[in-house]
């Protein structure tokens, strides 16, 4: 809905603000209405507010074109004479405008504003009264305020130069009477000579009131824009809280944009400057005439004091740090640099004004003032140090220096020819500050600007990058000075509450999903245990790093780090998606599988290994007990090679009776398997390459025994080979497995499926039962059965693949094979699974 239709739609206390807005407009409110559609398409805002006059021009002969379009139309239509006279008026009047295209690009823009303010209200009204609320645009109240104070300050600024030309020509006239006056000598009793000495006075009264005047609209207009200032950097501190919250994942929320404060800083500086000059103008006057009591002697030299010391402080504050410090190989954790590795930043002056002639370089440094502590280490910037920007770069994208390439090396340490660091703090501990600096010049106003980044962590190998980034999480966090390089001589404990958002945070901007209740829940237990239910509880920071969790384990953030790492190199999609439950504690996940149906599973990370993901299910007993089956946590080295969902698409688990089943139907609380992972299927048949080949794959395998019902199981990882035969050298032996072919990099080429159905596998002679499972270790030889008396010298050296595992009748259950003209199209998608198993008891599963 456009906003004029919104606006239409108020009720009649609200309507009564419209009308007396346009009563008081040039705008006429018919044109208002029969131009809303092109006025609200225009961005008068950039016309209004822009660093120059071009916007303004071209909406300016736009809207000139629109009118005499709009005339032309209606001069055809007789009804239409009221609007046709109001539309030729309004023509003319635009085109009297003293200030042209910027008056009526200010005087849209302001309209505009005023009618969004009123929508607010009607908006804010709707609510107190508990009614639906209006589709109005969601503005801040203090952005608003900023734009319409900008506005006013354009206004009291004309106002001013058009008071000052005003005192021009007064002191203009004061100078030629007083020339004339003194140029006529007659005697002091002339009537004539009199009444010019009154005259001459009377216009040296007006010239003092004049100037008192013009001081007070300059006073008037310095507090101004001192609010104006005062309003602005809280928006830049704001700004600057977001991007650091932004650097540790924090997700962006719609905040301010850095180029807005930009527009809002030019603007200011603009107004500053124009003040600037308009003061020296007034002390220019002074100097040409000044007599006693003349209130431009000191009141302009206190007025220009007060407006560089504004313009001083509005330019050192504009002076930010736009893109933090990062490498480009890890650009989802800034802040942390490694020794003779690139890294980037960019910093940004938000005064956009530049002279035309005047480069500005800007120089890096690093550790300004460190700290005076033992063993701080110490750096140089190894690549060029400075960037230069020329006005026309600086025009075209803005005052911006990008360092691209920067290196840091160490500082040779005394004697021993490398540095070395023996200090208190370890290497991840120890906060660096990369600082810019850069010499502005502006109107004859020289400035030094400096900015400093947020400590960065140095460090040396990437084995380091996960501890240093817990410090990089832990300082953005919890430190109220972005300056403090000795934060963690003495870190702060973190309460829970802002610990847990900033672990979410981490999920959200590297994979994509944060973490909810139920899993923030659970590593709150796991860091302050079960029993603690304060929001406010604190953790230290040797908790959170160095702390085994549980005892004898990895400490919580290298096992959470490594999750992370999971998580993002092979189950971004499952994570994004929701198919992973993640991290849910043994106890939770049996109250939950245990009111669900056979065959539901859940995946959860594993508590004790380092990055790995487990699948566990529940089975129901005929005797009414719940069995609870975790299959042993796999890692990435498992998951480069097999991905978790063909893992639990083809998941097979020896039943008592040796016939391997997959175990997992549901997925929490009640998807079925394939409708919950069938989209991650990755099947795809090639007709050509089936006949020609059968197909292979890896999948995971776990046997089965009778005393289980109060055990988990884990899985032994082993090759299915779809086929009628194998060559002797080809045949299963005690070391088949999973990572042996990852290591021989055995290119199994691409999946296809079978042409034959299922056989039943002899298994041998009954397995031992033993009353606790064990991994699957080794395969165990089976006794070679009597053959009959007639066979005994046969040759069976080439069908050893068939002992014991295989009869004939299996290999053909439908007959003959296939003649050369039968069609094999057919029968080309039965599944014809081999499984190559190992026998041995399995162990409880502690994951």
């Amino acid at each position: 809905m456009a906003q004029w239709e919104k606006l239409q739609n108020l009720d009649s206390p609200f309507q009564d603000l419209l009308h007396q807005l346009y009563t008081n407009s040039l705008l006429p409110v018919d044109i208002r209405q029969y131009l809303a559609v092109w006025i609200e398409d225009q961005n008068w805002q950039e016309a209004a507010m822009g660093n120059d006059d071009s916007k303004a021009n071209m909406l300016f002969f736009h809207f000139l074109d629109q009118l005499s379009y709009e005339i032309g139309r209606c001069s055809q239509d007789p009804e239409c004479l009221l609007l046709q006279h109001n539309l030729r008026k309004f023509y003319r009047d635009i085109q009297a405008f003293p200030q042209g295209p910027t008056q009526l690009a200010a005087m849209i823009f302001n309209l505009l504003l005023e009618e969004k303010r009123i929508l607010i209200q009607a908006q804010r009204a709707q609510l107190e009264q508990g009614e639906p609320a209006l589709e109005a645009p969601v503005e801040s109240q203090q952005q608003h305020e900023i734009e319409s104070r900008i506005l006013e300050l354009r206004a009291m600024m004309e106002k001013l130069v058009k008071s000052i030309s005003q005192l021009k020509d007064q002191q203009d006239v004061f100078c030629f009477r007083y020339n004339i006056h003194m140029s006529v000598r007659t005697p002091s009793l002339d009537p004539h000579q009199t009444r010019q000495q009154q005259l001459l006075q009377e216009t040296l009264n007006e010239l003092d009131k004049r100037r008192k005047e013009v001081l007070d609209t300059s006073k008037a207009l310095l507090g101004r824009l001192t609010t104006l200032i005062d309003l602005l950097l809280p928006q830049l501190e704001e700004w600057k809280v977001q991007q650091q919250k932004a650097c540790i994942g924090a997700p962006l929320d719609g905040g301010l944009e850095l180029t807005q404060l930009e527009k809002w800083f030019t603007n200011g500086a603009k107004l500053l400057f124009h003040l600037r000059q308009l003061l020296k103008e007034l002390k220019e006057l002074s100097r040409m005439v000044s007599y006693q009591d003349d209130p431009l002697t000191k009141g302009v030299d206190l007025r220009e004091a007060q407006v560089t010391e504004l313009l001083q402080r509005l330019l050192h504050r504009a002076f930010v740090v736009e893109t933090q410090p990062c490498m480009p190989q890890t650009p989802h954790r800034p802040l942390i640099l490694r020794t003779g590795s690139k890294f980037s930043v960019q910093t940004r002056l938000l005064v956009r004004l530049q002279e035309g002639n005047e480069s500005l370089t800007a120089e890096v440094s690093i550790d300004r003032n460190p700290p005076q502590s033992q063993g701080f280490r110490k750096f140089n910037i190894w690549t060029s140090s400075q960037k230069t920007l020329t006005p026309e770069k600086g025009q075209s994208q803005g005052l911006i220096w990008d360092f691209g390439y920067l290196t840091l090396v160490e500082q040779r340490s005394g004697g021993s020819g490398k540095g070395s660091n023996k200090g208190l703090l370890g290497v991840t501990e120890e906060l660096h500050i990369i600082s810019i600096t850069v010499k502005y010049t502006y109107q004859g106003l020289k400035q030094e600007l400096t900015t400093d980044t947020l400590p960065v962590v140095i460090i040396s190998n990437m084995n380091q990058l996960s501890i240093a980034w817990a410090s990089v999480l832990w300082f953005n966090l919890l430190s109220t000075n972005p300056q403090n390089q000795q934060f963690f001589s003495s870190p702060p404990k973190a309460p829970w509450s802002l610990l847990g958002p900033a672990l979410s945070w981490q999920f959200f901007s590297y994979v994509g999903r944060g973490l909810d209740r139920d899993q923030l829940s659970m590593l709150k237990d796991k860091l302050f245990g079960k029993n603690c239910r304060n929001e406010s509880a604190l953790l230290s920071w040797a908790d959170f790093t160095k702390r085994e969790s549980p005892p004898g384990k990895l400490p919580f953030w290298t096992w959470l780090d490594k999750i992370l790492d999971l998580v993002h190199d092979h189950l971004k999609d499952l994570w994004k998606d929701g198919r992973i439950m993640g991290f849910v504690s043994r106890s939770q996940e049996r109250r939950l599988l245990k009111k669900t149906i056979s065959g539901t599973f859940l995946l959860r990370f594993s508590e004790t290994s380092e990055g790995g993901i487990t699948c566990s299910w529940v089975e129901h007993q005929d005797d009414d007990k719940v069995l609870i089956c975790s299959v042993q946590p796999f890692t990435k080295e498992v998951l480069q090679s097999l991905p978790l969902t063909k893992i639990i698409r083809h998941y097979q688990l020896l039943t008592e009776e040796n016939i391997p089943e997959n175990p997992l139907r549901f997925l929490y609380p009640r998807i079925p398997r394939d409708e919950a992972f069938g989209c991650y299927y990755e099947d795809k048949d090639n007709l050509q390459e089936r006949r020609k080949y059968l197909k292979h794959k890896l999948i995971v395998v776990s046997n089965r025994h009778v005393d289980e019902l109060q055990q988990p199981l884990e899985p032994n990882l082993e090759p299915e080979v779809e086929s009628s035969g194998l060559y002797p050298e080809l045949a299963p032996g005690p070391e088949l497995g999973l990572e042996p072919l990852m290591e021989a990099g055995l290119d199994l080429g691409p999946p296809l499926e079978p042409t034959q159905s299922l056989p039943k596998p002899n298994l041998g002679p009954e397995l031992t039962l033993d009353p606790i499972l064990e991994p699957i270790s080794q395969l165990l030889p089976e006794p070679e059965p009597e053959l009959p008396h007639d066979l005994r010298y046969l040759n069976t050296e080439e069908m050893e693949i068939f002992r014991n595992t295989t009869e004939i009748e299996e290999i053909m259950p439908n007959g003959d094979p296939l003649l050369a003209d039968q069609n094999t199209v057919d029968e080309a998608h039965v599944f014809h699974p081999s499984h190559f198993y190992t026998d041995g008891p399995l162990i409880p599963s502690d994951y």
